[in-house]
């Protein structure tokens, strides 16, 4: 019986644990998707990006959309060849699904303005990886992101899992 919830208590933790791995970022945060905002100064207090992530682009219809491209395209704020483009709606949900850079586009215009956002994804980290491993903060890193309660609700399922060990 023992050994039944123990087995029980690893799964949940496992399960949790990877549900948790996952960050959701408003673009933007609460200004959205918009012609104004500073997405290099927001890319920066965000990062680290991994894989697994999305970004939520929140937008007014018909005065903004998303635009995928390469990196010539991005600089030069051309949609002519996009790699993806989403304009229906007042939302779009990008999940960051590999490593690498990801660049996005307002073909309206508004690129020119600074309405594009560059992205570079890093693997996904364990989180027991040990500090040395993880990069340095500087002055004006942002502060290590709050414990999710999933994140909460893992971490105590593995202690008790841990503390059934000890008891078996």
């Amino acid at each position: 019986m023992g050994k039944a919830v123990l087995l029980v208590l690893v799964c949940v933790s496992y399960h949790l644990s990877c549900a948790s791995a996952f960050n959701r970022f408003s673009v933007g945060d609460e200004k959205g998707w918009i012609a104004g905002v500073n997405y290099t100064i927001w890319e920066k207090k965000h990062r680290p990006f991994h894989v697994g992530d999305w970004l939520v682009f929140y937008y007014q219809p018909r005065t903004a959309d998303v635009v995928q491209v390469d990196e010539d395209a991005y600089d030069k704020c051309d949609a002519s060849n996009p790699v993806s483009n989403y304009s229906k709606g007042r939302s779009y949900a990008f999940e960051l699904n590999h490593t690498g850079h990801y660049y996005f586009i307002c073909s309206y215009g508004y690129c020119y303005e600074g309405m594009k956002l560059s992205i570079l994804v890093e693997p996904l980290t364990s989180p027991s990886a040990p500090l040395s491993a993880k990069k340095k903060s500087s002055a004006s890193a942002a502060p290590p992101r709050a414990l999710t309660s999933t994140a909460a609700l893992a971490a105590l399922a593995t202690l008790l899992a841990a503390a059934l060990l000890r008891v078996l």
